[in-house]
This record gives structure tokens, sequence and C-alpha cells, in this order.
């Protein structure tokens, strides 16, 4: 059983969610993210979704997109991300480890090699926000070859038929968006989630994480009965930056994820 399945089968038997916390590989710079990485395990943390830098992240709001240049200048890649996650995993065998990025980067490495240093480096899936399910059989074999999982976006205009294409090709959990938008988008409407998550339920047993638009403790609290877990970025990095740099570097990290721990208190109430 891989690491995901696992995680979601327990989290079901102790009837809890999945809080997946997002942060970009290197933001605001590599030698952050690791301990970053164990802080948010620390505060609650059951999946990260470590991103990808890349240059032209169409998903993403202001918020991420700044994520992504500030790991750029640090020169921060693929195979820099794979190497912070076997150093996570050096000291953390439980926590799932998630990739999420764009298909660029996977293409020019190639996805047989892809698979095999992921592998290697203790990576349990992938999330592709650009990969169509048109395009994806091939990659979904070679990464299912290697023990990862591939996870795919739903969003509020993918019609029934598209979501049981989509499903059929999906492994670990699928990525409900919450909202017509990039992420850090507000707007969000708990009963527009509500039809689409039954929408998806209808053609999948897989386990469901929402994410776009979730900022807090609240809306981490309203949407986790709909489904297996909430995902938050833009609030996350949104802390990030603000936090203040001059504290000792322990102390920051702990204030960053400290929102992590606020939501998890949240959602377990």
């Amino acid at each position: 059983m891989s690491r995901l399945a696992a995680l979601f089968t327990s989290l079901k038997t102790q009837g809890r969610k999945a809080l997946v916390p997002y942060i970009v590989a290197g933001d605001p710079e590599p030698s952050v993210t690791v301990n970053l990485m164990h802080e948010l395990v620390r505060q609650g943390a059951d999946i990260i979704e470590l991103g990808v830098p890349f240059s032209d992240p169409m998903a993403e709001g202001p918020v991420i997109q700044l994520a992504h240049e500030r790991a750029l200048a640090h020169h921060v890649s693929l195979t820099m991300a794979l190497a912070m996650v076997a150093e996570f995993r050096e000291t953390d065998s439980k926590t799932a480890v998630v990739l999420m990025g764009y298909a660029n980067p996977i293409e020019r490495m190639g996805y047989s090699v892809f698979a095999e240093r992921a592998a290697a480096a203790g990576l349990d899936g992938l999330l592709t926000v650009d990969m169509p399910p048109e395009e994806a059989e091939e990659p979904s074999r070679i990464l299912k070859a290697a023990g990862i999982d591939n996870i795919f976006l739903l969003a509020p205009t993918t019609d029934n038929a598209r979501i049981a294409k989509i499903a059929a090709l999906a492994s670990g959990y699928l990525y409900c968006v919450a909202l017509k938008g990039v992420t850090g988008a507000g707007n969000l409407d708990v009963a527009s989630v509500t039809q689409l998550l039954n929408n998806i339920k209808a053609h999948t047993d897989l386990p469901i994480t929402v994410g776009f638009g979730i900022k807090d403790g609240a809306s981490a609290a309203a949407l986790a009965p709909l489904c297996e877990g909430v995902v938050v970025g833009s609030a996350l990095i949104e802390r990030l930056v603000a936090a203040d740099r001059t504290q000792d570097i322990d102390v920051w990290i702990a204030s960053v994820a400290g929102l992590i721990g606020e939501m998890r208190a949240a959602i377990d109430a």
C-alpha cells in the first residue's frame, strides 16, 4: 500500500481529515525549505505539497507567482526539489510528499528519469497542473511502475464525462479546485463546492482534497466535512512573507507554520 493510500485509510478509520500545506521549494531561500517542511508536520500537516518553481505558473495568483520568482532567483530546479524531498526523508519516513508543478521541467527531464529519481528520493505523488488526461496515459503508466501516484485537478468547469476520464487515470487522491480562478482567490462558495464534490464522488472512490481559496481555520473547517482533506497555499505563503526574518530561524519558521497548527485545531474541532 502506498504512503498516500495508507494515510487516507488511517484518517478514515480515525474520523479525521488530511491537512495539506503547499509551499514552493526554495522560497524564500533553499536553506529554509526542509526545516519548514518538518515544522509543518509538527504543526499537524499530513501531506506536504512541494511546488516546483516555474517561470509561467499559470494557475497561481500573485502570492504564489512571487514565491516561484523568489525560488527561481536562487536557481531552484526540479533536481533541487527532489534533493529536498530526499533530505526530508532522512528523518521523516511517514509524511506523504507530493510535488506540484507544471509539465515543462518534467518533460525536459523525461518521465522515466524523473520517476526513477523521484522514487529514489521518496516522493509519493506528482500533481502536474497543466497535464490534460489526453496526454497522461503514458506518464501515468511510468509513474505507477515507480510507485508514484499521479494526481489530477478537477475544476468547477469540469463536466461529468471528463471527471470520469480523469478519475480513471488518477491515483492517490484527486484535487478539487474550489472556485473559478487562480490560487488565493476569494469568493469561496460552500454550496457550489458541495455540488462539485457530489459530482466527483459519483465517479470515483478516490479521496478528494479541496484547495484554492482556503485561507484560515474557519474556511478549512467549513470544507473539511465535505471531503477527505483541505489544501492551503497562498495564506501560508503570505504568512511566510510577513514573518520577521530578523528572528532566530527556528522562531521564524514556527511563526510561519503556526497557521497549520491553527487550521489543524479548527478541522479537528
